[in-house]
């Protein structure tokens, strides 16, 4: 077989891999518990609303649906491109060898050398990154170019403990002590030798479902259109009203595809050189009942599917009031044992799915 050959499996159009993702609050893990639980819904197209590392979409581009992710980080929707858009293009052995190499006619500044010295990579990775930013800025084809971020976005996770951009901490690195988490065998292989690795992932993972798959940038309230099916997997509020700010977490990765505006988007105030941004409404425990009541009410002649945690805010049971108010079923579905990483308590992945009566 070829590798353009796709093989279909009852509905499932599998390619050679399936992206691995290392993005807190992936549902990676529960994909096959989630397809389980909407499979019976009568849709051909389908939102991902807040599509983050894309997995859901990708997925749901495997079933044969025609996919629409959206994500308001725009490294994010790089990665929703790469995947989910894209349906032919791949990065070549002449792509890759350039990426790799500095070029005499390229001008290369050393934005990430000066400004994270000591703070997420050594000196001489911080080079690499600046350099391998402006070859990838060179690439003629923009799906090459997402291509090329997503193996970079995934190079640049795998190297950091906890796999987030959220202090500076480089001397869990570089410490000569003994560790309890992490793998510093993975965080001192070469940018260069993980970067190969993910390139040939995401070349594995272009495929064409004979869909016209979109990806979209756009704050959720600004999407246009009409879907059969919305999928809702929000930041996370814990119980105790701290939101998961994405943009917090993996401001490193936004900057990157912001290069040129990277200085001035820099709150220095932060010893780990965060993006300055205000709060989203999804972190804000007294704005987030009305922003999911918005939400709802804009979605509501679709199918609506909403991924939450039973101990986050709102509660499942008043997301499910909430829901009611816009559509006439509403099922629960719990997936119990699921732990997100890192966690210690017992929360439990929940599906809220709002239908029409003739929606299955």
């Amino acid at each position: 077989m070829s590798e353009t050959q796709l093989t279909l499996m009852g509905d499932l159009i599998k390619p050679y891999t399936i992206p691995t993702t290392r993005y807190q609050g992936s549902k990676s893990k529960i994909l096959e518990w989630i397809w389980e639980n909407i499979k019976e819904i009568n849709f051909e197209s389908a939102l991902d609303a807040f599509g983050g590392t894309g997995i859901v979409g990708y997925f749901l581009k495997m079933k044969g649906k025609q996919v629409y992710y959206n994500d308001i980080l725009k490294s994010n929707y790089y990665i929703g491109t790469a995947l989910i858009e894209n349906d032919a293009v791949k990065l070549s052995k002449d792509d890759i060898d350039f990426l790799l190499q500095s070029h005499p006619d390229i001008n290369y500044p050393s934005f990430i050398q000066d400004t994270f010295s000591d703070i997420y990579y050594t000196d001489e990775e911080n080079r690499w990154l600046d350099i391998v930013i402006q070859n990838i800025e060179t690439l003629d084809d923009f799906y090459k170019r997402t291509l090329a971020y997503y193996a970079l976005f995934q190079s640049c996770i795998i190297k950091r403990p906890y796999n987030l951009f959220h202090r500076k901490n480089l001397y869990m690195r570089t410490s000569d002590v003994k560790r309890s988490f992490g793998n510093k065998a993975t965080w001192d292989t070469p940018f260069e030798e993980h970067f190969l690795n993910f390139v040939n992932e995401v070349n594995g993972c272009v495929f064409s479902n004979g869909k016209e798959n979109e990806a979209l940038n756009l704050d959720v309230f600004d999407i246009e259109g009409d879907f059969d099916l919305v999928y809702i997997d929000t930041p996370y509020i814990s119980k105790e009203g701290v939101g998961v700010d994405y943009l917090e977490f993996y401001h490193f990765l936004e900057g990157i595809v912001n290069y040129p505006k990277w200085k001035a988007m820099i709150d220095y105030r932060s010893k780990h050189r965060r993006i300055k941004h205000n709060k989203p409404v999804w972190c804000d425990k007294n704005k987030i009942h009305m922003a999911f009541n918005k939400l709802f009410k804009k979605f509501q002649n679709a199918a609506i599917v909403v991924s939450y945690r039973s101990d986050g805010i709102p509660s499942i049971t008043d997301l499910t009031r909430i829901l009611k108010k816009h559509k006439p079923v509403v099922r629960e579905a719990r997936y119990g044992g699921y732990k997100y990483v890192p966690s210690n308590n017992n929360s439990e992945e929940c599906l809220l799915i709002g239908l029409n009566e003739n929606a299955v």
